[in-house]
């Protein structure tokens, strides 16, 4: 009995240190207690948010005044993406006091990223012209270069960030600024003349290949073409494969008789592929031929015929993956 009445003290014990902890939570704050250095000593919660709203919504929510070139414009902090925990601080303040603490609340503030950018965005767009890239058009003859434009408007990562650094650190005048400067295009001549480091077009009623370097034309090959109803196609191809003195991959068509479907090695002299080939796919090709007199002609079952010394002279000039204009 004496076991079981010392329990029942020690249980009488720990309910009672129990209770100030669950104590009701005091209805004014107590004295010395401060919210972003605003005194909100023996204030309930509602005049505790007045009086720091009111002390701090002068300093930390006063608009900002954006100029861009001559034009000021007044933003409000809350449109810029701001806003000022007031019931999130207080709260704390009143967590604090229920636990016998020092009640001292750091301002509590968010900025959203993304309001801010669209803020920005929108500050900008009456300012705002897109530049032009610089182009190409691919031609027989020549290639057409079309010049770029500057475009304009403002830096807005640089604006959002001093709009972020006076939301943080207010500044007596409150303003920042930014000017309109120029916007480069992504794509200039100088890009184009890289990006075609290389391109050849194939003229099949004249008879003309021609190699052009950094968007100028460099030199002229005569050629053969396909004939008559197994004509070189026309279109844009790319060089897809390289190969000196090739083999003939015999195509299986009607006009290949009973080569049909063989390799000819190009040791074998019925292997029309003479020195270097040019693979533009399906087929078709650059390559050179023994049989001279057909150069300047549509004599070819649908590849592009060079003299011997025309395409061992353009084989190194031509990189894989260069662009061939058929027309």
């Amino acid at each position: 009995m004496k076991i079981a009445r010392t329990a029942a003290i020690a249980g009488l014990f720990v309910l009672a240190t129990a209770v100030p902890a669950t104590a009701a939570a005091p209805k004014t704050l107590p004295a010395g207690a401060t919210i972003a250095g605003v005194d909100v000593s023996g204030l309930d919660a509602a005049d505790a948010t007045k009086k720091a709203q009111a002390a701090i919504a002068p300093v930390w929510e006063r608009p900002v005044n954006v100029g861009i070139n001559s034009a000021v414009q007044q933003v409000a902090s809350a449109d810029l993406g701001q806003t000022v925990d007031y019931k999130g601080m207080v709260s704390d303040a009143f967590k604090q006091a229920a636990r016998h603490r020092p009640v001292h609340i750091r301002l509590s503030r968010t900025i959203d990223g993304k309001k801010l950018r669209a803020e920005v965005t929108k500050l900008g767009k009456p300012y705002y012209r897109a530049p032009r890239n610089s182009r190409v058009v691919l031609g027989v003859t020549r290639i057409k270069r079309i010049q770029g434009r500057l475009g304009r408007g403002i830096d807005s990562s640089k604006l959002r960030q001093k709009i972020i650094d006076e939301l943080r650190h207010p500044t007596p005048s409150r303003i920042v600024h930014a000017r309109v400067q120029s916007l480069r295009p992504a794509v200039t001549l100088k890009t184009l003349a890289r990006r075609y480091s290389t391109y050849i077009s194939v003229d099949r009623d004249h008879f003309k290949l021609r190699l052009f370097k950094r968007l100028r034309l460099v030199k002229t090959y005569p050629i053969a073409v396909g004939m008559a109803g197994l004509e070189t196609p026309a279109g844009i191809r790319h060089v897809l494969d390289k190969q000196v003195n090739p083999d003939w991959h015999v195509p299986n068509s009607p006009w290949a008789g009973s080569l049909a479907g063989q390799t000819i090695p190009s040791s074998d002299p019925a292997d029309p592929l003479k020195a270097r080939w040019l693979g533009l796919g399906d087929g078709v090709g650059i390559h050179g031929t023994s049989e001279d007199w057909s150069i300047g002609t549509r004599a070819s079952h649908g590849c592009i015929r060079m003299h011997v010394s025309d395409v061992i002279d353009l084989y190194p000039r031509v990189p894989i993956g260069t662009p061939v204009r058929i027309h």
